[in-house]
């Protein structure tokens, strides 16, 4: 089967997900890996705590990433702060921010995303839209291009099969009678709901199956603030 369309998708309209980070890792065995953010405000990146490394590189305001422009801005990352309780076994609390160096300049092509408030529930049987430069198949190489796909929202029930699913703390995202979803790549990028981050693609099956698990930004909001406050 060709899994079609992220996978599932199509090329995003150059520049109309400004917010959206490509995140360059030197992990900490020294290898080269690559995860998606998005930018929350003018110092911080938004990501998965898996993606974290030795060493990151962020760059903003891409579309293409062989074709450098204008609109690219390349910051080093300053600290990478982890949420204390991430657990990379149980993947739980796999949210991570990035302090840039140096702030990021807001253009037609940079720009923050609006987050949720602290309370906010997604209604299962949502269409929301994840975006990345991740694999368009399970054999296929990273996208150049920024892609996105539209997921639905799905009822916790659905992600049964995931032992350590948590409602709470994670969103049931894609249906699983479909091809779509998000995959390696794209990790770290945003789930999106009516402009609004609403999730942190952390993991799904290895073929890609869906439905996959998100981070919910939601129960973090505390957090969050606290952190861009103390800047």
């Amino acid at each position: 089967i060709d899994l079609e369309e992220i996978i599932g998708g199509m090329e995003s309209k150059p520049h109309s997900r400004p917010y959206m980070a490509h995140l360059e890792i030197i992990t900490d065995s020294g290898s080269a890996a690559n995860c998606g953010g998005f930018l929350i405000s003018q110092k911080f990146v938004m990501t998965a705590a898996h993606c974290e490394g030795r060493k990151i590189t962020v760059t903003l305001g891409v579309h293409n990433l062989t074709q450098e422009e204008s609109t690219w801005q390349r910051r080093k990352v300053a600290e990478q702060i982890v949420h204390p309780n991430y657990n990379s076994f149980t993947n739980l609390n796999d949210i991570m921010l990035l302090k840039l160096q140096r702030r990021a300049k807001l253009t037609h092509a940079v720009g923050t995303v609006p987050l949720p408030t602290r309370s906010a529930f997604i209604q299962p049987g949502r269409v929301c839209r994840t975006a990345g430069w991740g694999k368009t198949g399970v054999m296929k190489p990273g996208s150049d291009v920024l892609r996105e796909v539209k997921l639905r929202i799905m009822n916790g029930k659905a992600c049964d099969h995931f032992q350590l699913f948590d409602h709470n703390l994670q969103i049931c995202v894609g249906n699983p009678r479909k091809k779509r979803s998000a995959f390696k790549g794209d990790s770290g990028g945003p789930l999106l709901c009516a402009g609004v981050a609403h999730g942190i693609v952390s993991y799904g099956r290895g073929n890609a199956k869906p439905p996959a698990i998100f981070t919910h930004i939601s129960p973090y909001v505390p957090w969050i603030k606290k952190i861009l406050k103390g800047d």
